[in-house]
């Protein structure tokens, strides 16, 4: 009886260990350093919230004795919560603006023929074109006219409606629209679907990477708006957060700690939007650079 010999094995694969050369390293290094730059300044305002007065001027980098004194004070002795409400609803309510008016004329532009198209989307890309700066004096005028920053309504309605649609907003909507399949659209229509239907039901999301990105880019510049929230609200129970921190900035004086508090304070909403949204800002990103 012949014994079979099995064969032998062969030995089990070492994948060979990545060499770093040094451009991967030089990259590694420089990105480092970004992070460091970029970082610093809001781990700096953060331990200043930190610290006491007496410390705050030590230049200490971490706090000896770390106390949340400063946000006591910020959220009990000033309108920092009224402020931050109203920051809330106007970047609340101009983002869901932006959102629903800025599809339906992207999407009426990509998807429809009709006179005058391509005239009225350079008349809407060109006022990209005009300063901000210019366009505050129409702005206060009409809000003086009308009376609105007097009511509670109007008040806030004078700080959202210079945002409430957006030109970049019809540009990047019209772009993403441009580039869904038209069959898709025509056998909805073919089934009975009427045209908002169509627009809602299946236009909408196919761009929901645009959208997060339109949503994201929309809060974020109504949240931090500065210029025109000054100018057209008086009242110190209609003011924004950036308005509101800036005024008590020069309140407070020479105190720091109030000031990194609040300032500190004020970002949590920007960083939550970020963190939530933070892949369909970077899919909407790389999308858009395709689409040019």
């Amino acid at each position: 009886m012949s014994l079979i010999t099995p064969p032998p094995l062969d030995p089990p694969s070492v994948k060979p260990r990545r060499r770093l050369d040094i451009k991967t390293l030089l990259a590694y290094v420089v990105l480092s350093l970004g992070v460091v730059v970029t970082l610093f300044p809001f781990a700096w305002m953060v331990l200043t919230s930190l610290k006491g007065m007496q410390e705050i001027f030590n230049l200490n980098f971490l706090p000896a004795e770390p106390t949340l004194e400063n946000y006591q004070q910020v959220l009990t002795q000033t309108k920092f919560l009224t402020w931050f409400g109203n920051s809330l609803l106007v970047a609340g309510i101009t983002t869901v603006s932006v959102l629903f008016f800025d599809s339906l004329v992207g999407y009426t532009l990509a998807k429809f023929d009709f006179p005058g198209k391509n005239l009225i989307f350079l008349l809407i890309l060109s006022t990209l074109m005009i300063p901000t700066e210019m366009l505050v004096i129409p702005w206060f005028v009409g809000i003086s006219d009308l009376k609105l920053s007097s009511t509670t309504p109007g008040a806030y309605f004078a700080i959202m409606f210079p945002g409430l649609i957006s030109a970049f907003g019809v540009f990047l909507m019209k772009q993403f629209f441009e580039g869904l399949p038209t069959d898709l659209l025509e056998a909805a229509r073919i089934d009975g679907m009427s045209e908002f239907g169509i627009f809602w039901k299946i236009a909408m999301p196919l761009v929901q990477p645009a959208l997060a990105s339109l949503a994201i880019f929309t809060f974020l510049g109504n949240w931090n708006a500065f210029l025109w929230p000054l100018i057209a609200i008086q009242k110190p129970e209609f003011r924004t957060l950036p308005v509101g921190t800036a005024l008590f900035n020069g309140e407070a004086g020479t105190n720091w700690g109030l000031i990194m508090a609040s300032s500190s304070l004020a970002v949590i909403p920007v960083l939550i939007v970020f963190a939530i949204f933070q892949k369909q800002i970077i899919d909407g990103i790389v999308l858009t650079g395709m689409k040019g």
